[in-house]
This record gives C-alpha cells, sequence and structure tokens, in this order.
C-alpha cells in the first residue's frame, strides 16, 4: 500500500507530559487552600469586629433623635455593643484577679473606662455615638476579651461571676427606682417657691386693700351665682396659679364666656390671695366666687365620715408611720386634705344649682365646654370618660374583691372612668342619695379594708350604676406621667389633664407637654415676673 506524501498527512497529536499535570493539580490545590484560609479569617473578622458590618448610613438613620438609653436599647446601636462588652468584660476582670492575671485585669478595667467615658461623653451631648468613636474601643475590647478567652477560664467560672454581676447591678437599679419614686414623690408634693412668692403678694395685697375685701361682701350675693341659665363650673383647690390656668383657659374658649360662673373653693390659708388674684384680673366677664372651706360649718365630723376620719390621729399614723406597703404615694398630703373631698358635698355647697361641671386644678380647657350641659345623661348624675381601653382600669385594680361586701355588689370588670372633667346632675344626685352612699362606704372603710387611698375607689362605689360615658374627646389624661399620649387624641381634647406627678408648673413635669399649660399663665403680671426672677 502506498503511503501518503508527507503534505497530506494528519498531524500527529502531542500530549502532556506528566509533570505539567502535576503542576496543574498543584496550583488547583494551593488555590482552594487559599479560599478557606482567606474565607475562616473573614469569619473571624466579622466576630471580633461587628462594628465593621453595620451599614453606617443605616445606623445614622437608627440613631437620629435618639437619647442614650434608646440607643443602648436599640439592637443595632454602637451604645449597645459597648454597654454589652463592657459587662463581659467587668467579670472577666474579676475572674482575671480571682486568677492572679492582674496584668489582664488592669488592661480590661482601663478599656472600660475609656469606654465608660464615651458613653457619658455621648449623654451629655445627646447625640449617637459615631463609627470613628467606637470602632477602635471595640476593636481593642473585642481583643482583651478573646484573650481572656484563651487564658482557658472554664465557662461554668465566667457564668456564675456573670450572674453575680447581673444580680448586684439589680439590686442596685431596684435601689435607684425607689430613691427616683420618693425623691420624685417628693418634688410633687412641694410648691415651687415663685408660688409662695406670689401667694405671699397677693395675701399681703388682700389684707392691706380694704376696697378688695368691700368688692367681695358687695358680689357675695350676685343672682348669677344661682342663676340655672348660665354655666356653672366649680374648682377646688389650694393652687393658685393652677386654678387660674384653668379659668383662663376655659374663658378664652368659651363662645360666650359672660355666661359662665365659676365656683371655687379653697382653704383659709390661700383664700385671700385667690380673692385678690380674681378680683385684679380680667377674666372676659365671666363671674367668679372664691370661698373658704373653714366657712362650711355644716361639714363637721357628725356629717361626715371622712371629716371624722381625717381628725382622726389613727388615720394620719396610717399614712405617715404605718409600715404598709411603704409606698410613697401614701405620704401624700393631699390625701388628709379636706379639700380632695369636696367634690362628693357638690349639691351641699351649691343647693340651688341643678347642673354643674367639676374641673380639676391640673386640666387644660382646648374647646368650649357649654354643650356639656346639654348633653343627655338619661337620669344618671355623673357624666364621665370611661378609662377601661386599658386592663387596668376596670373595678378589680381600685377595689378589693376579697371582702364580700364588694364581691356580692359589683362587677370586677366594671369600667372605671375619670375624676378631673365630670358633669353632674345635682336634681338626679339628691334622688339618688349620692352622699349617703358615698358616706356609708366611708364608714365601711374605716380600717382600709376595701380600698386603701383616693377619692377615686369611693367614687366609683358611689355613682356605680349611675355614671353615664362621654366621648373620649371630651377628656384626655396623661399629661402628667406618659410620654406617649396620641397628638391627635391632645388636639381634639376638649379637656387635656396632667393627671400624675409631673405637674406642669414643677420642673419635672414632661416639656413636650408644658407649653399647652404656659400658654394661658398670665406672664405679664407684676407679681409673676417678680416672683420668677426672684
Amino acid at each position: 500500500m502506498r503511503r501518503r506524501a508527507a503534505d497530506y498527512r494528519r498531524p500527529v497529536r502531542r500530549r502532556f507530559s506528566c509533570w505539567i499535570w502535576s503542576l496543574v493539580l498543584l496550583f488547583l490545590i494551593a488555590g482552594f487552600a487559599l479560599f478557606v484560609v482567606q474565607h475562616n479569617h473573614h469569619n473571624e473578622d466579622h466576630v471580633e469586629q461587628p462594628v465593621l458590618e453595620i451599614n453606617p448610613r443605616n445606623d445614622q438613620i437608627i440613631h437620629k433623635n435618639q437619647n442614650i438609653t434608646e440607643e443602648i436599647l436599640s439592637a443595632r446601636s454602637y451604645a449597645r455593643q459597648l454597654a454589652e462588652q463592657m459587662t463581659l468584660a467587668k467579670a472577666y476582670v474579676i475572674i482575671a484577679k480571682e486568677h492572679n492575671n492582674l496584668h489582664l485585669a488592669w488592661e480590661l478595667s482601663s478599656k472600660i473606662r475609656s469606654c465608660q467615658f464615651l458613653l457619658s461623653k455621648a449623654a451629655m451631648r445627646e447625640d449617637p455615638i459615631s463609627l470613628d468613636e467606637a470602632e477602635p474601643i471595640i476593636k481593642s475590647l473585642s481583643s482583651l476579651i478573646f484573650k481572656a478567652q484563651d487564658a482557658h477560664y472554664d465557662i461554668a467560672t465566667t457564668m456564675m461571676t456573670m450572674k453575680t454581676h447581673i444580680q448586684a447591678l439589680e439590686e442596685r437599679a431596684n435601689s435607684a427606682t425607689v430613691q427616683s419614686t420618693v425623691f420624685g414623690q417628693l418634688a410633687a408634693e412641694s410648691l415651687p417657691k415663685n408660688l409662695h412668692c406670689i401667694d405671699i403678694k397677693l395675701t399681703s395685697d388682700w389684707l392691706q386693700n380694704k376696697s378688695l375685701q368691700k368688692l367681695v361682701h358687695d358680689t357675695k350675693n350676685s343672682p348669677r351665682l344661682v342663676d340655672n341659665n348660665l354655666y356653672h363650673l366649680c374648682i377646688f383647690s389650694d393652687n393658685l396659679l393652677a386654678v387660674s390656668v384653668v379659668v383662663n383657659s376655659t374663658v378664652c374658649n368659651a363662645e360666650h364666656p359672660k355666661q359662665l360662673v365659676f365656683h371655687i373653693v379653697t382653704n383659709g390659708v390661700i383664700y385671700g390671695a385667690m380673692q385678690a388674684w380674681f378680683l385684679s384680673n380680667d377674666f372676659k366677664g365671666a363671674a367668679i366666687e372664691v370661698q373658704n372651706i373653714e366657712d362650711f360649718t355644716w361639714l363637721n365630723a357628725s356629717y361626715s365620715p371622712v371629716v371624722k376620719q381625717l381628725q382622726d390621729p389613727e388615720f394620719k399614723k396610717y399614712y405617715f408611720e404605718g409600715s404598709q406597703d411603704n409606698e410613697p404615694k401614701f405620704h401624700n398630703p393631699k390625701y388628709l386634705s379636706l379639700l380632695n373631698h369636696l367634690r362628693f358635698y357638690v349639691p351641699d355647697i351649691y343647693p340651688q344649682l341643678e347642673k354643674i361641671v367639676f374641673l380639676d386644678d391640673d386640666i387644660v380647657v382646648q374647646k368650649d365646654l357649654t354643650p356639656l350641659f346639654s348633653l343627655d345623661l338619661h337620669g344618671n348624675v355623673n357624666g364621665a370618660v370611661e378609662t377601661c381601653l386599658e386592663a387596668f382600669h376596670r373595678y378589680y385594680k381600685y377595689l378589693n374583691f376579697s371582702n364580700p361586701l364588694i364581691s356580692t355588689k359589683f362587677d370586677p370588670q366594671a369600667c372605671g372612668w375619670a375624676f378631673g372633667m365630670n358633669v353632674f346632675d345635682l336634681i338626679a344626685w339628691k334622688k339618688e342619695n349620692v352622699t349617703g352612699r358615698y358616706h356609708f362606704w366611708q364608714e365601711q372603710n374605716v380600717d382600709k379594708s376595701l380600698w386603701k387611698l383616693g377619692t377615686l375607689p369611693a367614687g366609683l362605689l358611689a355613682f356605680y350604676g349611675l355614671t353615664e360615658p362621654l366621648d373620649r374627646r371630651w377628656h384626655v389624661l396623661g399629661l402628667g406621667y406618659d410620654l406617649n399620649v396620641d397628638n391627635r387624641l391632645i388636639e381634639t381634647a376638649a379637656v387635656i389633664h396632667f393627671n400624675g406627678n409631673m405637674k406642669p408648673w414643677l420642673k419635672l413635669s414632661l416639656g413636650r407637654y408644658r407649653p399647652l399649660w404656659e400658654q394661658y399663665v398670665n406672664q405679664t403680671h407684676k407679681y409673676l415676673q417678680d416672683c420668677v426672677t426672684a
């Protein structure tokens, strides 16, 4: 067979030699090993430096408008990471000292101080901690914590130390909470010195100016005070500025302020100042009557069980010397003030009136209240806004239902309601003998077995089955303790109530709501300006 010419032969396929294949395989193995090492290194960095994984742009959004407490509570904040690392580091400081590793304990303590300084600085300036500030401390603290872990301190020791540390922190927190409650209660009960100053100046005017006293005598028998065609409102208080705000806010938002009649009852100490203030200020033609509770001779121990109790030394001892619950609120003087109980004697104070609106001294009126007088109470005595949207405002939270006298007569799930803005039908009141019902329950509660303190529990009993629920917009509560009252509720409310310890005339008031009260303070009055700057 003849062979093809060389030019027409198929080219011979060359094969790679074995050493080339070996070299390729070696490169593949090295690449795989390098990939594994880099991946592990990335995971270690992620554990050691968690802060680097947070998107700074997102973190800025999280921190915006947050104080240091909110930051620490935020799961993704630098302050939270610092606080958690600091807690763990404190445990390792104790463990390191127990193992005589004083150098490590010193390093950890130094970083803890740096961490505390950064958190304190952030709290003082009220700005969030930035990435640049947090990163060096978190890195160095993480490194020391890993160093402590590498020292083979067993997990059981760490857990026991952490548990002891947490228990100590809880005890300190509980102690601080108790102290804060006590101090807050004291602040709430104390009248600021500028208000004392105003009272003293006005009392001096009252004593020196005989024309003021004559004016009171001339208007004492004004027919407007008993005219049932007018709109009557009552306030029982010894806080002059607070009462002034209630009156001023009411007349400012009334369509016809000249048809309003305010009935104010105070005590003998502040009576002169109250008279001088309301006689020397203009309230758009509204009639204002100021009475002294000490002139109510009919309100005595033979008629009123609560007067008898207030005069009893054992009753006072219960509040001020007893060991029951040791709650600071038991020491509030208002529970020993007869002014606080006058709301149950409205028909006795104003026997000729048919309907009246009761207002607390810590409220601000934002709408015209005269439509309240035309509401149909359907034969009920008390018109009030119910508060049982929250479960803790039902009867069982105020009264002792383990006592058969309560459990057999009342529904524990019955809805509570608020004192502070109430419409009283005084004709129905007399018909149902509500004051007599109040006296009965006060007599039954001499030993404090039915309720412990306050007028609301007594009111829930006396007005049981006689209360007409009002639209919630008439009366919005919580501005003296709740930072999160809905703005829409506040804007649409006829009355806003600063119930709670943080009253708007105190320094500890909630700044968010204070302007709502301050706008009705007569800032141009000479005495007010003098006493504020004194």
